[in-house]
């Protein structure tokens, strides 16, 4: 970092009152009736883009220049006195989980405007020009993909998306169109790696690390890479009381071993492995189930132990077909490389928190972001911080004002040191 970064003086801290207010209203958009309902914001449904609308109506009233590019991303830019140097951008998502909570995202996107906000109200024109962005459709739940908004702005999102169905049967083409996009110009969202400097993102930590450190924030020093199967197992429904159990072809017996086998592989490699959705059909009392569909996420800071990962599961599956007769066919959905963050943005982090008195603690990060994407095309870090219970995906998700007080300052003196820094250009 230049002189001029350590002569910068560290501007008040962020209006943690006024932050807190803005993650309560934005919590009010596509929230149940009920508290144990959550909030459901899919992407491009009337509550998401609702959210965007709020995203760019605050913005505005910052006093940021906002547009939203081809595929629903929104982004502010604060122009810097050097508008010519790449950008600092940092952000996160507004569109949420089936009964998500309200900090997923949310936090990553208002801590980023308020952090911007400080520096306006205290009349500092940074160097480099800052862009707060709200990515569409992180979560991917509701047409399995995910990562779309940051996926479109890095280059990456192939033509067979608009294709992708959610559980109605519409498409995602059908769903731009709905919203307004015109699904053909998705590839206009791409940004160059030449445009962008470095990519920030603060999230919840969805995790109890922090929690059991008794730390507010991480500093995160990698990121896990999912990887998705879809998988369906055929077996041979049968009557329940007239089969015997030695020649059974039992799909959700298959099913049940092949949890375990999931958990397995997870445990010896110190990775992570889930079985989320599951199905089987026929579905009745006194049938045996003749097949099963269900998901498997793998995760792993290395890509190489989840690569072994899936080969000890795919053996698995191997083992199971020949026990119980029954045959499997697999789909990898999604794969996404594990990413190490900046050393350089770790750095600036660190001295942040010492600058700013934050208690900090270096971290990998098991959840899937933006950041990960972003990580292809420029310097990436990551903030993380505490989530109360290590709970996220949940109504019951919480985090207290002063975390979220205490995680936004230090992303706003990290953004006063890369704005007014010189980084090397490596990525």
């Amino acid at each position: 970092m230049s002189e001029e970064v350590s002569n910068l003086q560290t501007t008040a801290g962020i209006n943690q009152q006024r932050l807190w207010g803005h993650l309560m209203k934005l919590r009010e958009i596509g929230a149940g009736e009920h508290e144990s309902e959550g909030i459901t914001r899919l992407s491009f449904t009337p509550p998401e883009i609702e959210a965007k609308k709020y995203i760019i109506r605050l913005m505005e009233e910052v006093g940021l220049d906002v547009k939203m590019d081809a595929v629903g991303n929104v982004l502010g830019r604060l122009e810097g006195t050097n508008p010519e140097l790449p950008v600092i951008m940092t952000g996160s998502h507004v569109d949420t989980v089936i009964q998500g909570g309200p900090f997923d995202g949310s936090l990553g996107v208002l801590g980023a405007i308020e952090a911007v906000r400080t520096m306006i109200e205290h009349s500092e024109q940074p160097k480099r020009t800052i862009e707060v962005v709200s990515f569409s459709d992180e979560e991917g739940t509701r047409f399995g993909a995910g990562y779309l908004g940051s996926k479109a702005l890095t280059g990456q999102l192939k033509p067979g998306f608009l294709q992708l169905t959610d559980k109605e049967g519409f498409t995602y083409k059908e769903a731009l169109l709905s919203a307004g996009f015109d699904p053909g110009r998705y590839i206009e969202a791409a940004r160059s790696q030449e445009e962008i400097e470095a990519f920030v993102e603060m999230h919840i930590e969805q995790g109890r690390v922090l929690e059991e450190a008794d730390v507010p924030v991480g500093i995160v020093t990698s990121i896990q890479g999912p990887l998705w199967l879809k998988v369906k197992i055929q077996g041979a429904a049968d009557h329940a009381g007239a089969t015997p159990m030695a020649i059974r072809k039992d799909a959700s017996l298959a099913m049940a071993e092949t949890m375990l086998a999931v958990e397995r592989v997870a445990v010896t490699y110190e990775g992570v492995g889930t079985v989320g959705k599951l199905n089987v059909t026929p579905g009745g009392v006194n049938i045996i189930p003749g097949e099963a569909e269900f998901t498997i996420d793998l995760r792993h800071g290395s890509e190489e132990a989840r690569s072994s990962m899936l080969r000890d599961l795919y053996a698995a599956f191997h083992s199971i077909e020949s026990a119980r007769g029954v045959s499997f066919v697999s789909e990898i959905t999604k794969e996404e490389a594990p990413a190490v963050c900046s050393s350089e943005i770790q750095t600036v982090l660190d001295e942040a928190a010492d600058e700013c008195g934050i208690g900090s603690t270096p971290m990998p990060c098991g959840a899937g972001h933006d950041a990960l994407i972003m990580s292809t095309v420029s310097k990436m870090g990551m903030i993380l911080v505490r989530s109360e219970n290590g709970i996220s995906h949940n109504p019951k998700e919480w985090t207290t004002a002063e975390d979220c007080a205490t995680g936004t300052n230090l992303l706003l003196r990290t953004l006063q040191k890369l704005a007014h820094g010189e980084m090397e250009r490596d990525v």
